[in-house]
């Protein structure tokens, strides 16, 4: 309480849960040496702290076995040090990247990220590199941190630049207070071509055609139930410019090809929801289709997918309410189809009562 001030140090409340167990206490530190003073207290008493921004994605991967000390980032927030001319920022991780994209969006600059949780702090997306359509032409957020600050955990201050200037952000062990990240310009204009998928035996041609005109990102949508998907890929640049390549994309794709400056309401967005199972499955584009059947015929009916078809990587959605053996099995049965194909398959997040009783991803396997 002296650390963080009367109003921003408490007992957990039922909403403050990790992997579905309720934690000990909830610390809201505003700077980076109260974050410092919090952990080397939880070190010296021999209890457990874990980081968190808007929780959108604090129960992902492997359950832990108990928190006993949330750090909650949510006064750890700003931008400062921002160089237009140079393209970067420094930002502290409870920034919510919405405010931060608004902020750099008056200098007409944008981090070239969309996390599809739309709650995430900039510390939350770094913690599991969470990359969204973006990432087709960009690259992961992870490749636009030039450092990072950190407190690891046992309460010593702590930097970390990467021999490559891309921080490991996997490996550090504590909780990351800012980050100094590279820029890019924002496009003035942005344009979508969709067209509807029958099935996903057509996936491999229209990407084919799709990654000759340089889109910004490629993403498919297939809904389970039969009723057919959608592909949709995105233009940004000058309007001219972003126009003419979508009509061009929509010409070469032919009837049924449709051009709009509006995102599809799929797109960017999960789908999957907190009760249920999430997978992520990583192939090369031209296996994705074999991935997705696959997928069906082990869970015995056509499986939700959505994501980056273009980089062949996107999530897959089971019930929640299914038994962790039967979930153990599906995942086996893709993982051995894949396996041939130098593909992957984890279980990036499900119900605790589910997680705790399945081989969930590690913090590797989230990146």
């Amino acid at each position: 309480m002296d650390i963080c001030g009367p109003d921003y140090a408490r007992v957990a409340r039922t909403v403050d849960t990790v992997g579905g167990r309720r934690v000990g206490h909830v610390a809201v530190p505003a700077t980076a040496h109260a974050v410092s003073d919090i952990l080397s207290l939880v070190a010296d008493r021999g209890l457990s702290a874990l980081a968190r921004g808007s929780g959108s994605k604090i129960d992902w991967g492997t359950p832990r076995p108990g928190v006993d000390v949330v750090v909650d980032t949510g006064r750890l927030s700003g931008m400062w040090n921002h160089d237009v001319e140079r393209a970067t920022a420094e930002v502290a991780t409870g920034t919510p990247v919405h405010a931060l994209q608004a902020a750099l969006a008056l200098q007409g600059q944008r981090l070239p990220v969309d996390p599809p949780s739309r709650t995430a702090t900039v510390g939350g997306m770094l913690a599991v590199n969470e990359s969204g359509p973006l990432r087709y032409r960009f690259g992961t957020p992870a490749e636009y941190v030039q450092s990072v600050a950190y407190i690891d955990r046992t309460g010593q201050a702590a930097s970390s630049d990467g021999e490559d200037g891309r921080p490991g952000l996997a490996e550090i062990d504590g909780v990351i207070t800012a980050a100094t990240l590279r820029l890019e310009p924002l496009p003035p204009a942005r344009r979508w071509v969709g067209v509807a998928l029958p099935t996903p035996l057509q996936l491999g041609k229209l990407i084919e055609t799709a990654d000759d005109f340089e889109p910004s990102a490629i993403e498919a949508d297939l809904p389970a139930g039969g009723q057919g998907g959608t592909l949709a890929v995105l233009f940004e640049g000058a309007e001219a410019s972003a126009v003419e390549q979508a009509e061009r994309l929509a010409g070469a794709w032919g009837a049924g090809a449709v051009v709009t400056p509006i995102a599809p309401p799929w797109w960017g967005v999960y789908p999957f929801r907190r009760d249920d199972v999430a997978l992520r499955l990583s192939m090369s584009v031209a296996d994705l289709p074999s991935a997705i059947y696959s997928l069906g015929d082990a869970a015995g009916g056509a499986v939700p997918v959505r994501g980056s078809a273009g980089l062949g990587t996107v999530h897959a959605v089971l019930p929640g309410t299914l038994p962790p053996d039967r979930i153990t099995a599906i995942v086996e049965s893709v993982r051995h189809v894949l396996l041939a194909r130098n593909g992957r398959a984890v279980v990036v997040a499900a119900p605790p009562e589910v997680a705790h009783e399945v081989e969930m991803a590690g913090q590797r396997d989230l990146f």
